[in-house]
């Protein structure tokens, strides 16, 4: 039992009371227990209907450690190669220029990447591909209808790091070389197997209800809601799109502690687990994330300019508290305000659902920091 859960709970309570977010829902698991798992506020506020501890999420960027984890089986079992060029498995892809100069007409220069992008490029944001929304250059010429798999990279393979839809190639790959849709490969592989019952692209109709809206916060601070569509569905691509529940998702984030076994089975080797917690990209660093579109995203990641990135995971190298995180530890997040980290060390996970833009809105990162800092001191 984890000591502390009155403080946690009173203080999230609070968070939703004064208005900061509309709900909150939040989970706490070692290697083989629930610790902790609570949920505030309203998922549909226009509804007035209740968040619950199943109330179903949009993950967003939190998908891409699960595709990363489903090309890492396959990298397991000897089916994808980590130096192997994405031609190997995708004979039709087209690898993109890389961008030397934006001409004041809108108009591009380039010249040819110095060497293919590998699969491990893929998994760790090293193969120059990034969001257009996140590069000015890139954000001009997506106006211009510059296609997304057509935008020229930032820097050759390898060069640097990148944030970027990597991982929506990589399910491709998945795919391609499974011979079954991503949803289902995911499904059969890590969904049936670790129980997570309510994580999936496609959200049936008998689930609509247990679906949070989602809210925008304006200039002025005011959240707006959105109601939820007629049908709650993605388009099943790597990089985001899987809609799950905190309870699901510290169930992934569980196997991560227990070295890739899910009770007696492994679902993956634990070597190919630590090489997806280790140190992937070197000396390389990430910079500070600035959306060209500030009501889309605040600056992010947390972590920037310090941490390191492995297969999938954001990687703590120099902790600010002591009493928290311990190196070593991984997190991520998704754009509307979903968060969670992995602490090995102290073999601890957690995970925060909200359902908001902007992406690390002001006011979510001060509850997902107060509530970290909880968990640690209970």
């Amino acid at each position: 039992m984890m000591r502390g859960r009155q403080t946690i709970s009173d203080f999230l309570r609070t968070c939703v009371t004064r208005g900061d977010v509309p709900c909150v829902v939040a989970s706490v698991a070692n290697a083989g227990d629930l610790l902790y798992l609570e949920a505030f506020g309203k998922s549909a506020v226009g509804s007035n209907i209740d968040a619950t501890p199943d109330t179903i999420f949009r993950l967003a960027s939190m998908t891409k450690p699960v595709t990363s984890l489903a090309a890492m089986m396959l990298v397991d079992e000897g089916r994808i190669t980590l130096d192997a060029p994405i031609t190997h498995y995708l004979a039709d892809y087209l690898q993109p220029p890389v961008l030397t100069k934006l001409n004041p007409d809108g108009t591009y220069e380039s010249r040819p990447a110095r060497r293919s992008i590998l699969i491990r490029d893929l998994l760790a944001h090293t193969s120059g591909i990034s969001y257009s929304f996140l590069n000015p250059a890139l954000a001009r010429l997506s106006e211009r209808g510059t296609p997304e798999t057509a935008l020229p990279l930032l820097h050759d393979p390898g060069a640097g790091w990148a944030y970027g839809p990597s991982t929506a190639i990589l399910g491709r790959i998945v795919a391609a070389v499974s011979g079954e849709t991503l949803d289902d490969f995911c499904k059969t592989r890590i969904f049936d197997s670790l129980g997570m019952a309510d994580t999936g692209y496609i959200v049936p109709a008998e689930k609509h209800p247990r679906v949070v809206t989602q809210h925008n916060r304006n200039s002025e601070g005011t959240l707006l809601e959105r109601p939820n569509p007629p049908k709650i569905q993605s388009r099943g691509r790597g990089d985001d799109g899987l809609f799950s529940t905190a309870s699901d998702y510290v169930a992934f984030l569980q196997l991560f502690l227990n070295g890739g076994r899910c009770g007696s089975t492994h679902l993956i080797s634990e070597s190919a687990i630590r090489m997806m917690m280790s140190n992937q990209i070197g000396n390389l660093v990430g910079d500070v994330l600035l959306a060209t579109n500030r009501s889309l995203a605040r600056p992010f990641p947390l972590g920037a300019r310090k941490d390191k990135f492995g297969f999938g995971f954001q990687i703590e190298t120099q902790p600010s508290d002591p009493e928290m995180r311990s190196p070593g530890s991984l997190s991520w997040a998704g754009i509307f305000n979903t968060y969670f980290w992995i602490d090995p060390l102290k073999e601890l996970a957690a995970v925060v659902m909200m359902q908001l833009l902007p992406g690390n809105d002001e006011k979510a990162v001060d509850l997902f920091r107060g509530f970290e800092r909880l968990v640690y001191a209970g």
